[in-house]
């Protein structure tokens, strides 16, 4: 399929993903996705490589290299993922950037085996990926409207972190965030909301990133951009296959980033299907499994070109969700600024002098309309008690490593490994609690019981059953208890007993 649209007989587009906005409004679009997920496109090799400068395992000149490289790479998976060809790419709005789900594995393995120990594994794992994204893909039946709009809320509450350490300028401390960072990211987030309600449709739908423009300028003269790294870095620079040394292949780093790769796949599972239902696309096995595919695909780059796994950012699925803008083409333009980005390290360090706290006010909306879209997807659910069990038990499990991300700390590696991620914790319990408490035996026997009288909305008790008497005048009925009785019948039931 790739650039070639899917069109009906009078040339409309058959799929809104296939829409082809014009020059003026893909521009700005794309743009707005690029700023949306750079900060966190490049926290991974940021940290990761902070570990091993750390660690003496590489150079502190090394860490700049590692984030050109890293977004060279997120632009070409974002190009795979979006435009797509035979069996790679799931053919929508997503752009795809370095996971945190690997982050610990990945320090634990190039502090104790080397860099090319990363790179190996990362390699190895997705290969793994690759291979299996056709029988994942067929696990999407586990994925109904209870699964996904849970996962999606857990995702929208999950990264609200992420915002409140963008707010206070990196982390924040027992010292709270300082109150100047707050009142730029207040402004930030007032910007979006003012330019949503008197602004017209076409400054709104760019909303987040105008927030973005103007609190960067409010923050000059504040003091609160830094510069220096625009002048420092090189015009041109380009990443370079296996610059640190080939790969070198460990069973134990292998084993580590397989698991990793598992909770990535659950990840993108779950934001692929939280993008369908936003834009209203069916997603099936095979579109799911060339997603997944092109995910591996994206993570081997990774490994060659010097970078990590990569996955599709949960952020980007609510700027859709705000914009309404459905077009595959808005993420395919971001891909390629990405990749210009990667090419041309000054145009990157520019872009990375956006204040933190700018960017923080910006992602409260976009993480709360994650989280929204997760909410507008549960009410398309009938909650009885089951469901209403499994929302509240994943969404649970899920907030436990986000509220004490200590939490885990005595757990073996790769229960850790698994169960730090809420997203990753919250899907695997809500999809075996949807399994055990709503099987097809389990809900034929609570539709049987809901015909009889049970409620289904009574969470702790059930109604007794009631024996019939010996000399009740109707033998063949069973009696109903007195509370669940209409008037009718309750009228009658006192006239045979006058």
């Amino acid at each position: 399929m790739g650039f070639r649209r899917r069109l009906a007989s009078d040339g409309t587009p058959l799929e809104s993903v296939d829409e082809l906005p014009p020059w003026r409004q893909l521009i700005p679009l794309g743009l707005q996705h690029v700023l949306a997920m750079y900060a966190g496109a490049v926290a991974v090799p940021l940290v990761v490589g902070g570990a091993l400068i750390g660690a003496g395992k590489l150079n502190p000149g090394d860490l700049g290299y590692l984030v050109t490289a890293d977004l060279f790479v997120a632009g070409i998976a974002t190009l795979i993922q979006s435009i797509g060809f035979k069996w790679f790419g799931v053919r929508l709005p997503l752009m795809q950037g370095c996971t945190f789900a690997a982050v610990a594995p990945m320090i634990v393995i190039g502090s104790q085996c080397g860099v090319t120990a990363i790179y190996g594994s990362v390699i190895a794992a997705s290969v793994f990926m690759m291979l299996l994204a056709p029988l994942f893909a067929k696990l999407v039946r586990f994925f109904p409207p209870l699964v996904t709009g849970t996962v999606i809320l857990i995702i929208g509450l999950s990264l609200m972190g992420v915002a409140a350490n963008w707010v206070a300028g990196g982390l924040v401390t027992d010292d709270g965030a300082p109150m100047k960072n707050v009142a730029l990211a207040a402004g930030t987030l007032l910007f979006i909301v003012l330019i949503e309600r008197f602004g017209p449709a076409a400054l709104a739908r760019i909303s987040i990133l105008l927030g973005i423009v103007l609190g960067t300028i409010v923050a000059i003269p504040l003091g609160m951009t830094q510069w220096d790294q625009v002048g420092d870095a090189d015009a041109v620079g380009v990443s370079t296959p296996f610059h640190f040394g080939f790969p070198t292949f460990e069973v134990s780093a292998i084993v580590s980033m397989c698991i990793v790769a598992l909770v990535i796949m659950t990840e993108t599972t779950g934001d692929i299907l939280a993008i369908g239902q936003i834009i209203e696309v069916k997603i099936d096995s095979r579109r799911l499994a060339d997603g997944l595919r092109a995910d591996g695909l994206s993570t081997v780059l990774g490994g060659v070109f010097n970078t990590f796994p990569y996955t599709a950012f949960a952020q980007n699925v609510g700027l859709v969700s705000i914009t309404g803008v459905r077009s595959r083409f808005v993420a395919t333009f971001a891909g390629g600024v990405l990749i210009l980005l990667g090419l041309t390290p000054k145009m990157g360090a520019i872009v990375e002098s956006i204040p933190q706290p700018v960017l923080g006010g910006a992602g409260i909306a976009l993480f709360g309309m994650v989280a929204a879209s997760g909410v507008r997807t549960l009410s398309s659910v009938r909650f009885n008690n089951r469901n209403i069990l499994v929302v509240a038990i994943s969404l649970g499990i899920a907030m436990i490593p986000i509220v004490r991300d200590s939490f885990y700390n005595a757990f073996p590696d790769w229960f850790q490994t698994i169960f730090t991620s809420g997203i990753s914790a919250g899907a695997i319990v809500a999809i075996a609690l949807n399994l055990l408490l709503n099987s097809d035996k389990q809900r034929a026997i609570y539709e049987a019981e809901e015909v009889e009288g049970v409620s289904a909305h009574d969470a702790v008790r059930e109604t007794p059953q009631v024996h019939q008497a010996a000399g009740d005048a109707v033998h063949d009925a069973p009696r109903i208890p007195e509370q669940q009785r209409t008037p009718e019948q309750q009228e009658s039931t006192s006239d045979s007993r006058r």
